[in-house]
């Protein structure tokens, strides 16, 4: 992965039930359970490719706040390193940097205007696949919206 990049999108909803259908219909994607223990994850693909993930909001987020919404995750070599250097720069960490089972180390964080993203590092060997340009399904643009 390199450094910077985004690498994965994450829809966190309140309703993944009404979200699977909206995303396979509008967008066309395929929709598949991640098979993981304990907390459903649905991975979204474009034929073989997977393009994005979705889980549903967190009671703990939605304790403090947060709410729907798109999440992109950008590589980073060291995500507790990454982590502390937002925190000195004014941004805020929302979660701590933790271990995902079979995935890698993530932590999630904002910017000192509250835009929130995913610091990650995939464990050695994982590599996202670059998207292919122009074609359907794939993220295609990242966008900012700042008041400063």
């Amino acid at each position: 992965m390199s450094h910077g990049s985004f690498v994965w999108y994450e829809l966190m909803t309140t309703d993944a039930a009404a979200a699977e259908p909206f995303y396979r219909g509008v967008i066309g994607w395929s929709a598949r359970d991640a098979g993981y223990p304990g907390m459903p994850y649905t991975l979204f693909s474009v034929g073989e490719a997977q393009v994005a993930g979705m889980m549903t909001l967190p009671k703990e987020a939605r304790d403090a706040g947060a709410g729907p919404g798109w999440m992109g995750y950008v590589a980073v070599d060291d995500v507790d390193a990454d982590a502390a250097r937002v925190a000195k720069a004014g941004g805020t960490v929302h979660r701590a940097p933790a271990d995902i089972p079979g995935v890698g180390r993530f932590a999630v964080v904002s910017d000192p205007q509250q835009a929130v993203f995913v610091l990650f590092k995939g464990l050695p060997g994982m590599s996202a696949p670059p998207a292919p340009a122009n074609l359907p399904g794939y993220p295609g643009w990242r966008e900012l919206y700042a008041v400063d």
